[in-house]
């Protein structure tokens, strides 16, 4: 249990120092910021869709390794996908990382590594921030999103 712990120690480091898709979109279709002032993360989540995919993700921002590592890793998990699919994986990780619900889509993938934030409830906004900016992006919302 100690080496599984380790590696998702690990994966969470090198998505906080190098993170994936960490760019602006131009044309992007929607976009949103998130605010965490509890830990003082920023970010700003970039969605392009066509018709009801997601076709390109990324986000841009400053925070802790769990909330830069998050952003990575969702914009990884979720461009590809169906807005509904995207929604539904929100719905899962949110399960995962507060213990409520079911969270066995997430739990099936890379981000099973958020797990263990549901002991460290202070970390479940570092960990929620960017999934709740690209559900603010997806719709529109022009209103910048915050954990508070």
């Amino acid at each position: 249990m100690s080496d599984l712990r380790e590696l998702y120690q690990e994966l969470i480091l090198d998505h906080g120092r190098q993170p994936r898709n960490f760019r602006a979109i131009e044309g992007a279709s929607g976009d949103a910021d998130g605010y965490n002032p509890l830990c003082g993360d920023k970010v700003h989540v970039y969605v392009k869709t066509e018709g009801d995919v997601v076709t390109d993700v990324s986000f841009t921002g400053d925070g802790c390794a769990i909330s830069k590592a998050s952003a990575s890793l969702m914009t990884q998990a979720v461009k590809g996908r169906t807005t509904t699919e995207t929604e539904r994986l929100f719905a899962s990780f949110h399960a995962l990382v507060t213990g409520q619900g079911d969270a066995t889509e997430a739990a099936g993938s890379k981000l099973d590594v958020f797990a263990g934030v549901v002991e460290f409830p202070a970390r479940v906004k570092c960990a929620s921030l960017a999934w709740h900016t690209l559900r603010a992006a997806l719709a529109g919302r022009g209103a910048a999103v915050t954990t508070e």
